[in-house]
C-alpha cells in the first residue's frame, strides 16, 4: 500500500520528466520555423527587384507557417525600415542601404502548463516568442 501511496504522489514528477523536454523542444522549433522565415522574407524583399515586403508576401508567409503547425491568425507581423520609410508598399521600396526589418511574433500559447505538475507557474499563454532581422535593401531605381 505504500509503495502504491509514494507511485501516486510521484507520478506528477515523473510525467513532468518524460514530457517537459519534448514541450522544450517544440518552442525550440517553433522558434527556428519563425526565424527562418523571417530569414527568407528578408532575402525575398531585399533583393534588387523589390525593397519591400508587402501584404502578399506576409500572406504567404502565413500560409507556409500554417503549413508547419501554426495558427495563423495569432502571427503578427511588424515590417518597419530603420528609416521611418514605409517599408511595405511597392509604390514606394526602399532605396539601396536603407534597413528592411522584420519581426514575426507567436504567443507560446498553453505549452508549459505540465509545468505545473511540480508546482512552476507557466508563464502567461498570451506571452509571446519572436523572431526578427534587418537585411539592407538592395533595389535601385531605374
Amino acid at each position: 500500500m505504500k509503495q502504491i501511496l509514494v507511485f501516486v504522489m510521484l507520478s506528477g514528477l515523473l510525467c513532468w520528466l518524460m514530457f517537459a523536454p519534448i514541450y522544450r523542444h517544440v518552442l525550440i522549433m517553433r522558434q527556428a520555423a519563425l526565424q527562418q522565415e523571417v530569414d527568407y522574407l528578408l532575402e525575398i524583399g531585399a533583393n534588387g527587384s523589390h525593397g519591400y515586403i508587402d501584404a502578399a508576401m506576409v500572406e504567404a508567409s502565413r500560409q507556409r507557417l500554417m503549413d508547419k503547425g501554426f495558427n495563423g491568425e495569432r502571427l503578427v507581423y511588424i515590417v518597419r525600415s530603420n528609416t521611418g520609410q514605409a517599408a511595405d508598399s511597392p509604390d514606394a521600396p526602399l532605396p539601396r542601404g536603407s534597413g528592411l526589418e522584420l519581426t514575426i511574433r507567436y504567443p507560446i500559447e498553453d505549452l508549459f502548463v505540465i509545468d505545473r505538475l511540480i508546482g512552476i507557474t507557466p508563464p502567461d499563454e498570451n506571452t509571446m516568442i519572436q523572431a526578427s532581422g534587418v537585411k539592407m535593401s538592395e533595389y535601385i531605381p531605374y
